[in-house]
């Protein structure tokens, strides 16, 4: 069995809030996984890699990207045919990897693009790029927040909603999304205007959790917010408008939050003047009532999931380290702001293989040249070395 082991390393495992200094780490090569960590004498290897002091951090889990979009373009480039979308996929996860991200869970893809590609990754067909949990295309009513060319599945009641989960999740989705709100990117709705029903994302919840799946619900404004958390789902996306009530709620079924501050973030700082006022106006009406409510859930003890909507206009595929410092700057400690990508592991259901660095998981971390528990921006290093399943890939 050969073997290589990671030596000299100051290692932040995401298990606690330290850093571990002069660690070192054993890999399995043909595994991929750790077998070994921790200080002192240095097991007996086939190769070693001196990390000369550097900081190792476990690889970013980010449980909100839509591969298949353009970030460049105000309506996220849905309307591309199937060979655009896949070749602009492919672009975008490669550009997830070298940012840090070695797992993402998708939230609606175009043509169910994201299921194949799980499934070409798997089989080592597709490299340079992080595993995928895949949601197919997200589930919305006819005019909704999903109904955008080539994108939703659109639904009208509660049986159209059973019928339609259950050809996703034949189809290959590993998690079903629903649209629960209208959002920033459709024209002729807004943030707080419900969509799905409780009854019909309830049905969506039943289907999935029959076959251990979970759902993600877009839900940025009330009620919507309060519907999708009745109806069960595991997560809520964006939640800009969350309130005490429905953080009580969330407290109480263990609903994860997903606030993809990096997404508005990229509006105010890149997008006036390059996108429909409509389209802006919403998001600036936003942005100082959004920071606020995801703290507050924080403080309150939702768990708070590492996700950046990435695909949306200006929000580009190599932002996900920006989501932290951000995350800092509303009041989390450097530690909280790293746990989110940990939660997101928790979140998905793949913590026994991913998210922390601890013998039997998966060897995916990020070398970084300065201690992201003293400076948090140390994560958005843009040469860092990213390792996936101990194979350094960028």
């Amino acid at each position: 069995m050969s073997q290589t082991s990671y030596v000299n390393a100051n290692i932040y495992t995401g298990e606690d809030d330290q850093i571990h200094a002069n660690n070192y780490l054993v890999v399995d090569d043909e595994s991929g996984k750790i077998t070994k960590i921790g200080s002192g004498e240095i097991p007996q290897v086939d190769k070693t890699v001196d990390l000369a002091g550097k900081f190792v951090i476990p690889g970013l889990i980010n449980c909100h990207t839509h591969v298949v979009m353009d970030p460049q373009t105000a309506d996220g480039g849905t309307d591309n045919n199937e060979v655009a979308a896949v070749v602009q996929a492919l672009s975008n996860l490669h550009d997830l990897l070298k940012s840090g991200v070695t797992y993402i869970r998708e939230c609606g893809s175009s043509y169910d693009v994201d299921i194949y590609l799980s499934k070409l990754i798997e089989q080592g067909k597709v490299t340079k790029a992080p595993e995928i949990l895949p949601s197919g295309r997200p589930y919305s009513m006819t005019g909704g927040h999903g109904d955008m060319p080539n994108f939703g599945h659109l639904v009208d009641s509660p049986d159209e909603m059973r019928k339609a989960v259950r050809q996703g999740i034949k189809r290959g989705a590993k998690t079903i999304k629903v649209m629960a709100t209208g959002g920033v990117m459709t024209e002729n709705d807004f943030m707080d205007d419900p969509q799905l029903s409780e009854e019909e994302i309830h049905v969506a919840v039943e289907e999935a959790h029959h076959k251990g799946l979970t759902v993600a619900a877009h839900a940025e404004g009330n009620p919507g917010i309060m519907n999708a958390i009745k109806a069960g789902v595991d997560s809520i996306e964006h939640g800009f408008y969350v309130n005490d009530e429905e953080i009580k709620l969330m407290l109480e079924k263990g609903t994860y939050l997903t606030p993809t501050i990096v997404g508005a973030w990229a509006f105010i700082e890149y997008a006036p003047g390059k996108i429909p006022d409509w389209e802006m106006n919403k998001i600036a009406a936003a942005w100082k009532d959004l920071r606020g409510n995801i703290t507050n859930a924080k403080n309150a003890g939702v768990p708070i999931t590492l996700g950046t909507d990435a695909g949306t206009p200006f929000n580009d595929f190599t932002m996900t380290p920006e989501e932290l410092p951000l995350l800092v700057e509303q009041g989390f400690t450097n530690h909280e702001a790293l746990q989110t990508s940990y939660n997101s592991a928790k979140l998905m259901k793949i913590d026994d293989e991913y998210g922390s660095l601890a013998e039997g998981k998966y060897a995916d971390f990020l070398v970084l040249d300065e201690n992201p528990l003293e400076k948090i921006e140390a994560v958005v290093q843009k040469d860092k070395a990213v390792y996936k399943k101990g194979r350094r890939e960028y």
